[in-house]
């Protein structure tokens, strides 16, 4: 199966697929297991790369409850020339103080002295279950014996280890032609419940061996996160742990000047990988039968987003959809409450495209047709306001009775 099977993501005529777990020249990756899992489970995950020239861009979420590790990122790391990346699952490491933050300083400090970077080289990254404090002298004596675990063709145990309740696999890399030759570009993300608009519950490392400076990675990192992570919905709940990462290691010699064709190139290459990785940690939604995508038109711009996000987050709307229920009711509901002291307000409603709902008022549509075309996997929805010159989307899983299940037990 294509890494592109979405039809909301299309595949660059210039990228091509490879096995999903390569990583471009420059970088090893590899795992272990240090407890906090149990059952010998893979739980902490560490990227490598080697290149002196190195440049790195990141992201984070901006919740009032930022986990120890972000906050160290922020604070202790140099951001633009990351070298190496420790992720566990098994402990998100958030609301535990000061306590919490030295315990992330001793994971950081332990990365260091083992692989020989300084510990602003290395960024740190956690996920599970939250106020919990890390073992981190654990993890810290863990780490000094990952030399040999690292693999400089294959990043599968790196992506295993970042993952929770995760039941989908998020990794892929890339072939991508440029004007004087080919580079790598190649991703592993997590993510499948705490999962809303302004980032998800999820952690994503990407890797490149283009040479392209900091400024410039962070501005190509910025607008895809926007189009991809930033558009996605399963629960509506903002997380305390969301991180990405890119790291350019050069390697390739293919050097990536601004404002150029292939900078260009390696920009939609990039949209169009973490666009997928998106997608796939909504379809992987905990309990997730069906995804869908939601387009507003019209109006000005702060309502096209807002409705976006109320049709993404509504409870109503997800369960409905989980249902394959045509009740578009659901979505004309999150439209008036979203525009209240607008009414009457005249909106259209298309699902697949078939119009239900034409200036606020039923239209007469096939039943049966609708019926079907909310019962498969990916299902559209539009919604057009009075006005135009804005437009806003978000993608989002459907609500089930596991995802009730899987969080009622969580941590018991």
């Amino acid at each position: 199966m294509s890494f592109f099977d979405s039809r909301w993501v299309e595949r660059p005529d210039y990228v091509s697929e490879l096995d999903a777990g390569l990583l471009p020249s420059g970088f090893l990756a590899g795992a272990l297991a240090a407890g906090l899992k149990g059952d010998g489970a893979l739980d902490v995950g560490v990227l490598l790369c080697m290149a002196p020239s190195v440049t790195s861009a990141a992201r984070f979420c901006d919740s009032g409850v930022l986990a120890a590790p972000v906050v160290l990122c922020q604070t202790e790391c140099d951001l633009q020339a990351i070298h190496v990346v420790v992720a566990n699952s098994g402990n998100a490491n958030a609301a535990t103080g000061e306590a919490g933050l030295e315990q992330a300083r001793r994971v950081q400090v332990g990365a260091a002295n083992a692989l020989g970077f300084e510990p602003r080289q290395v960024a740190v990254a956690s996920t599970g279950v939250i106020g919990v404090e890390l073992p981190g002298e654990q993890i810290a004596d863990a780490l000094m014996g990952v030399g040999p675990r690292l693999d400089g063709g294959h990043a599968g145990d790196f992506a295993a280890a970042i993952r929770t309740t995760d039941a989908i696999d998020k990794h892929a890399a890339l072939a991508l032609e440029l004007s004087a030759g080919t580079v790598g570009l190649s991703a592993q993300a997590k993510g499948a419940g705490m999962i809303s608009p302004h980032f998800a519950t999820m952690l994503c490392f990407v890797q490149t061996d283009a040479a392209i400076s900091a400024e410039r990675a962070d501005l190509l990192l910025a607008g895809a996160c926007e189009r991809s992570f930033n558009r996605i919905s399963v629960d509506g709940q903002l997380s305390t742990n969301d991180t990405v990462l890119l790291l350019a290691s050069g390697a390739s010699g293919i050097e990536i000047a601004p404002e150029s064709a292939d900078e260009q190139r390696f920009a939609g290459a990039l949209d169009a990988l973490l666009r997928r990785l998106a997608l796939l940690i909504v379809r992987d939604g905990e309990g997730a039968a069906r995804i869908g995508r939601i387009h507003v038109t019209g109006g000005a711009a702060d309502q096209t987003e807002a409705v976006a996000r109320a049709i993404a987050n509504s409870p109503l709307v997800k369960t409905a959809l989980h249902g394959g229920d045509p009740n578009w009711g659901r979505i004309a509901q999150a439209v008036g409450a979203t525009l209240r002291g607008t009414s009457p307000l005249e909106f259209d409603i298309q699902i697949e495209g078939i119009e239900v709902c034409r200036r606020g008022a039923a239209t007469g549509h096939d039943l049966r047709r609708l019926t079907e075309a909310v019962k498969q996997e990916e299902v559209q929805y539009e919604v057009n306001l009075p006005g135009t010159g804005s437009f806003s989307e978000c993608f989002f899983s459907d609500l089930s009775y596991g995802y009730v299940k899987i969080n009622a037990e969580y941590t018991t």
